[in-house]
């Protein structure tokens, strides 16, 4: 069993009253981790920590900054084993699955790390004489980061990684499912020398949620939010946000299509497919939860697709799959299954359907926009087939969606291929790729209720640094009294 603390101002410490909860392990339902539960008093002192913190570490040189998140880098990785046996614990999964985590987090930290020399501005142009005009980008103060326990090392460091490097202190609102990996990740920055107060973790009971989000996000300290999760929660987090005319950048759920034209390579299409509809069993906001088909080749499709996802048993240990994040979600997402099989669906899975939280893989042919499983994002090991017979249909079917994250595109004709492509309403789409597609360079976010802002490189420094117009007059300037 974990035991874990707060980390506020380069400090450990318990909750005020020595406030804890538990979180289980999906699996076995034994006690995975004993966590601090943070009060609205512990969430200031945070808060105060990170706004401390702050101006030293925007004035801080770029190279030194840069130099402390490559140093993160490395220390994550040290603690891959670390992060695997956290996440499994508490969240279910695949070790693997945790190691590609630490893996790509540190990339991402890495990525970081350049882009610390790239936040520039420009010179502007100015109709007045003798003013030099410019435009500056600057550290705009304390960052919230609320991030997710399905891809958690990733997400929780992509919360921190850029608003780092931009100049920002920190404040990851860790999980209530994954608190003690979380927490660790606070560990990374603290064992790579980050100065006290510029990271700082804060971990709450799942009854206090709802409080210690709106705590952060009221606070006057507090400069930009972004959160990563349903887009359930990512409406009321916006809606507090612009109660307090806080910027936030928010990546949420997805319905993510992978459309499959006449002429595509059906193996490489059945390859992508199952990996994006099944990997993490599903519990990837990219993950694929529509496969449209070109009606003339579907049935050819469908054999080999059945025939590869037979193939992906899920099973607590040496198995493709592992287990969901807990039993609730196996039957939740098992609802979706059986209410398209009652109104006409064919289901094809590849074994017994749910045990505990251990749910096999199923392809849902025939769905209807009066089932459930139609509009609903699954975020489970489940895929919906839906046929089309003309290019447009396939735009069609993949915009009737409130969610707009991710897609891909197969075809061997790229110019017809990047003809839908522009017309889907998605923030991502892949070419003769899989949905589930991440690097820590590429601007990364959704569109409609997927959400709005970018991670990731270049793109995000706009997100997380303020634009001010500042100009100098170099000459005499007449004034007109």
């Amino acid at each position: 069993m974990f035991n874990t603390d707060l980390l506020s101002g380069g400090e450990s410490h318990a909750a005020t009253n020595e406030a804890v909860f538990e979180r289980r392990n999906p699996a076995t339902g034994e006690v995975a981790t004993r966590a601090a539960a943070a009060q609205l008093a512990d969430v200031d002192r945070a808060i105060d920590a990170a706004q401390r913190a702050f101006p030293a570490w925007a004035a801080m040189l770029p190279g030194a900054r840069r130099a402390l998140l490559q140093k993160a880098a490395d220390v994550m990785e040290s603690h891959r084993a670390d992060f695997v046996a956290r996440g499994v614990a508490e969240a279910g999964g695949a070790p693997v699955w945790y190691q590609f985590n630490a893996t790509l987090a540190a990339n991402m930290l890495r990525e970081a790390a350049s882009m610390t020399t790239q936040i520039s501005g420009e010179v502007i142009p100015s109709d007045l004489p003798g003013s030099l005009a410019m435009g500056v980008r600057q550290p705009c103060g304390v960052v919230v980061g609320i991030a997710p326990w399905n891809a958690p090392v990733i997400l929780g460091t992509r919360a921190l990684a850029m608003p780092l490097a931009c100049g920002n202190t920190v404040i990851l609102k860790a999980s209530e499912i994954c608190p003690a990996l979380h927490r660790l990740i606070g560990a990374v920055f603290d064992e790579a020398g980050f100065p006290p107060g510029v990271v700082n973790v804060i971990t709450n009971a799942p009854q206090d949620a709802a409080a210690v989000v709106e705590r952060l996000i009221a606070h006057p300290a507090v400069r930009r939010v972004n959160f990563t999760g349903s887009t359930h929660v990512g409406r009321i987090i916006a809606q507090q946000c612009a109660l307090h005319l806080k910027p936030v950048l928010l990546e949420l759920g997805g319905k993510n299509p992978v459309v499959v034209l006449d002429d595509a390579d059906l193996d490489a299409a059945v390859e992508a497919a199952a990996f994006s509809a099944f990997f993490n069993q599903g519990q990837i906001c990219m993950s694929a939860d529509r496969i449209l088909v070109d009606r003339k080749i579907a049935p050819v499709f469908l054999e080999k697709f059945a025939a590869k996802t037979a193939t992906l048993r899920a099973a607590a240990s040496d198995a493709p799959l592992a287990g969901m994040v807990d039993p609730a979600a196996a039957t939740r997402v098992a609802a979706l299954v059986n209410d398209a099989s009652e109104r006409g669906a064919t289901v094809m899975q590849s074994s017994a359907g749910v045990v505990g939280n251990i749910m096999q893989p199923a392809i849902v042919d025939g769905v209807t926009p009066d089932m459930a499983i139609y509009q609903q994002e699954s975020f489970g090991p489940i895929v919906s087939i839906l046929r089309f017979d003309t290019d447009e249909e396939a735009i069609r079917l993949a915009n009737d969606s409130e969610y707009g994250l991710s897609s891909a595109v197969f075809s061997r004709d790229i110019g017809r291929a990047m003809a839908v492509a522009q017309r889907i309403e998605s923030g991502i789409c892949h070419i003769n790729g899989p949905t589930v597609h991440d690097e820590a360079q590429m601007p990364f976010g959704g569109v409609k209720g997927s959400g709005y802002g970018r991670f990731g490189g270049k793109a995000a420094i706009a997100e997380f640094t303020d634009l001010r117009w500042i100009t100098i007059q170099t000459t005499p300037r007449h004034y007109p009294i």
